[in-house]
């Protein structure tokens, strides 16, 4: 099964007053569809756009593991484990909560920032909280994230060229830029598929591309939560 979502069918959030816009894949605070709450352990899959000097203050996270892409820009990252980072196009950071952490995500450039970034719930509830970032992540090298049982594979494709989403008994495709072709269904940025116990699928660009592949392995997922209640 594919079930393709398109970007300009995201939820709206954030605070344009305050220099922050977010569009959400998934329920997310005030924004509830008990039909859209999760899809295996992704829990939220945010696109977010902070204007220089926006960001969000410290606050708490737990049981999650929180996957940041960056588009544009520069994030700036602070946690309550003591780091404290720079994070540009091409680097992953990750953020284990476990049972209980702090951050802070700002834009301290002169230029907007734009960035992807996905909540999944761990196999597991607590642990101590962990930090992360991989920099100048290749297509090669697939970012395994073990506490969620899952992994994400970068995929940049110039026009014409083809990459293939592997047989999963899930996986969550995002399009990050480009126009894209998944079996038959056009793709732009913003939109995703959830793809469900599916042979191997490929993915043709049509113009230079870049998307996140998450692949979920078979053991299932916990009961869904309430939506996450910040942004």
């Amino acid at each position: 099964m594919i079930d393709v979502r398109r970007g300009a069918d995201r939820y709206e959030g954030g605070d344009p007053a305050a220099g922050i816009t977010t569009r959400h894949a998934f329920s997310f605070g005030a924004f509830y569809d008990p039909d859209n709450l999760r899809f295996g352990p992704v829990l939220a899959c945010n696109e977010e756009t902070l204007a220089p000097g926006a960001g969000f203050d410290e606050h708490p996270h737990s049981h999650t593991e929180i996957v940041t892409w960056v588009i544009d820009g520069e994030l700036t990252h602070q946690d309550s484990t003591g780091e404290k980072s720079h994070v540009r196009p091409g680097d992953v950071q990750r953020l284990s909560a476990g049972s209980g952490a702090r951050h802070a995500e700002r834009n301290d450039g002169t230029g907007r920032l734009r960035f992807v970034q996905m909540w999944l719930s761990p196999l597991a509830a607590g642990g101590d909280p962990s930090y992360e970032v991989v920099r100048e992540l290749t297509d090669a090298a697939p970012y395994e994230l073990p506490a969620s049982g899952a992994v994400l594979h970068v995929r940049r494709l110039g026009a014409g060229e083809r990459v293939a989403v592997r047989a999963a008994d899930r996986a969550y495709v995002h399009v990050v830029r480009g126009d894209l072709r998944l079996d038959g269904e056009e793709l732009g940025p913003g939109d995703s598929a959830r793809i469900t116990a599916e042979p191997d699928l490929e993915i043709v660009a049509g113009s230079p591309g870049e998307l996140l592949i998450w692949e979920f392995p078979a053991q299932g997922a916990p009961a869904a939560p309430k939506p996450p209640a910040v942004s």
